[in-house]
C-alpha cells in the first residue's frame, strides 16, 4: 500500500475580479476514489477548500485564493510515498510551479507526479521548467495513478506504465499510449470525504448559476468534435462515451440524502450529444420526482435539443443550459472547424427559451485569421440571438491553449514563447491580461470589441424585452440570480459598495 497524498493548489484569480474557478476539485476526487478502491492511502490538500475567503497577493495584479503555500505544505503527511497535482488551466502554472518546487524543498525523496488538461498537452515543458516533477500522467488518470502508486509501493519501474512522460536521467521518456477508459460506470465514484465540500456548498461556491448547495457532477467524457482552438482531442481523443443514466440519477439521489444539495452542476465537455440519452435520463429524473435542479453550465450542442427535448429538460429540472456557438461568421466556423449550422442552433434556442430555460451563448473572437467583417458578422448574430430569446452571453478573447490545433500551428510559425509572459496571457481570470493573435485587429481594438459585443447584446436584450430590465433588478436585490450575468452585476455593485465604505471609512479618520 502507497501513501498517496493529492493537491489541489490555490486558485488564480485577478485582483479586479475577485472571482475564479472556486468550485470543487472533481477531477482529483475520481483519482482518489480509484487509489482507495486499490487499497492505496489517500489524503488531499485542497487549497481552496480549505479557505476559500483567503487571499494572497501574487504580484502583477494576480491573487491566489485559498490557504497560502507554507500550509500547504505543512499539511502534507510527512510519511506520504507519492505527492500528485492537477492543473487544468495553463494559466495557473504561474502559481503552480513555484509551489511544487516549494514542496520539492521539504519533501526531496519523495515521487512527483501531474496530470491534467496544462499537463497532458505540454508535459515535456512542464518537466523540463520544474526539476521537481518525476513524471506527467497523460490524459484520464485513474488507471495511471493506481499503477504509480503500485509501482512506488514495489518498486518498479515507471517506463512500464502506459500514459507517463518519465524524467529518465537527463532525458524524457513518453511511454506506451494509455486507452480510454470504455467501461465508465465501473469508474469508482468521487472520494468526497476526502474533502471539505460541505464548505463549497455551504458556500454555494459552483460554476453555474447560484441556486443553493451544488454539487458539481460529470455524466459523459470526451467530445467527438474537433474544434481547432480546443485542447479536448489531446486529452480525451474524439471518443465521447456517457454513464448509465439510473447510476447517473442512482448517485444525484445520493447526494441529496448526504448532503442535502438543491441543484447539480454538469462539467461534462459536451454533455447533450446522444438525444435517445437525454431523453433517458430526463425521463428518469421525472418519475422519482427528486425536486432538484440541474444545469449545463459549460456548453453543450444544440442538434439533440428541440421541442421534444426541451419540455422534459425543463420538467426534469433543468433551468440553465449553454450553447457555444463561437461566432456568427460562416468563414470563421469552417476555419475552427466549428461543426454546427447556426439556422439550427437559432431554432434549438428558441425551444430552450419557450421551455423556460434560461439560456446563455458562449462567443469567442480575436482567432488569428479573423477580421473585423467576421467580427462585426458576429454582432449581427448576437443581436439575433437575442431577439430569439437568449439570456445570457459569455464573449472570451481566443488565446491560444497548449493542446489545441491552433496552439501547434502557432508554434510551428515560433510565435509562442512558453515565457511567463505567454503564461500569464492565457489568464481567463482577467481579459487585460490577453493579447491578440490575430494578424488584422490589434489588441486594443480586440479589447474594445469584447465590452461593445456585451453592450450590444444586453441592450437589445432590453429593447426587445424590456420585462428582464424589471426582473433582473429584482433578482439582484433579492439575491436570487437567473443568469451568469445578474451574478456578475451583484458582485460588481458589492465591489462598488466595499470600495465606497472604505474610501468613507479612510475620509472619516483622516477628518477626525
Amino acid at each position: 500500500m502507497a501513501n498517496v497524498t493529492l493537491i489541489r493548489p490555490p486558485s488564480l484569480v485577478s485582483a479586479g475580479s475577485f472571482s475564479g474557478f472556486l468550485t470543487p476539485p472533481i477531477g482529483l476526487v475520481y483519482i482518489a476514489g480509484s487509489l482507495k478502491k486499490n487499497g492505496h492511502k489517500v489524503s488531499i490538500v485542497d487549497a481552496v477548500g480549505l479557505d476559500p475567503e483567503k487571499s494572497t497577493y501574487l504580484g502583477n495584479q494576480l491573487i491566489l485564493r485559498g490557504i497560502p503555500f507554507q500550509e500547504i505544505v505543512r499539511l502534507i503527511p510527512e510519511d506520504t510515498d507519492l505527492i500528485g497535482f492537477s492543473g487544468m488551466f495553463s494559466s495557473d502554472w504561474i502559481s503552480l510551479r513555484p509551489l511544487v518546487n516549494m514542496i520539492g524543498k521539504k519533501f526531496k525523496n519523495k515521487y512527483f507526479v501531474a496530470g491534467g488538461e496544462h499537463f497532458t498537452a505540454v508535459p515535456e515543458i512542464c518537466l523540463e521548467q520544474c526539476e521537481n516533477l518525476d513524471a506527467v500522467s497523460l490524459g484520464e488518470g485513474e488507471e495511471t495513478l493506481v499503477e504509480l502508486a503500485n509501482a512506488v509501493d514495489d518498486k518498479s519501474s515507471w517506463l512500464n506504465i502506459d500514459g507517463l512522460v518519465v524524467r529518465d536521467k537527463k532525458k524524457f521518456v513518453k511511454t506506451k499510449k494509455r486507452n480510454r477508459l470504455l467501461k465508465l460506470d465501473q469508474i469508482p465514484l468521487p472520494a468526497w470525504d476526502l474533502v471539505p465540500i460541505n464548505k463549497y456548498l455551504d458556500l454555494n461556491l459552483s460554476f453555474g448559476v447560484d441556486r443553493g448547495r451544488t454539487m458539481p457532477m460529470i455524466a459523459s467524457r470526451g467530445c467527438p468534435y474537433q474544434c481547432t482552438f480546443c485542447s479536448s482531442p489531446s486529452m480525451w481523443g474524439t471518443t465521447w462515451l456517457a454513464r448509465d443514466p439510473k447510476l447517473v440519477v442512482d448517485e444525484i439521489e445520493d447526494y441529496i440524502h448526504k448532503y442535502k444539495i438543491d441543484n447539480v452542476d454538469f462539467y461534462d465537455l459536451t454533455a447533450i450529444v446522444k438525444k435517445s440519452w437525454i431523453l433517458e435520463f430526463c425521463k428518469e429524473l421525472i418519475s422519482r420526482d427528486l425536486k432538484i435542479s440541474w444545469q449545463l453550465p459549460s456548453g453543450t450542442r444544440s442538434e439533440a435539443i428541440d421541442d421534444e427535448v426541451t419540455p422534459l429538460l425543463y420538467k426534469s429540472g433543468c433551468r440553465n443550459i449553454a450553447y457555444a456557438p463561437e461566432s456568427g461568421s460562416e468563414k470563421m466556423l469552417k476555419s475552427i472547424k466549428k461543426k454546427i449550422k447556426i439556422s439550427r442552433m437559432m431554432q434549438s434556442l428558441r425551444s430552450s427559451v419557450k421551455a423556460g430555460i434560461n439560456v446563455k451563448m458562449n462567443i469567442i473572437i480575436g482567432f488569428p485569421d479573423e477580421n473585423h467583417m467576421d467580427i462585426f458578422k458576429t454582432f449581427w448574430f448576437l443581436i439575433k440571438m437575442s431577439y430569439a430569446g437568449a439570456h445570457d452571453l459569455s464573449i472570451g478573447v481566443f488565446a491560444p491553449y497548449p493542446g489545441s490545433e491552433i496552439y501547434d500551428e502557432l508554434v510551428k510559425k515560433g510565435k509562442i514563447e512558453h515565457s511567463e509572459k505567454y503564461w500569464q496571457q492565457l489568464a481567463y481570470v482577467d481579459i487585460s491580461f490577453t493579447k491578440s493573435w490575430s494578424e488584422s485587429i490589434s489588441t486594443k481594438s480586440l479589447l474594445f470589441y469584447n465590452w461593445l459585443g456585451m453592450g450590444i447584446f444586453y441592450l437589445s436584450n432590453y429593447i426587445f424585452r424590456p420585462k428582464r430590465i424589471f426582473i433582473t433588478i429584482k433578482n439582484i436585490l433579492t439575491n436570487k440570480h437567473e443568469s451568469r450575468g445578474e451574478m456578475a452585476l451583484a458582485q460588481m455593485f458589492k465591489r462598488i459598495a466595499f470600495v465606497f465604505k472604505a474610501s468613507r471609512k479612510n475620509t472619516s479618520k483622516t477628518t477626525g
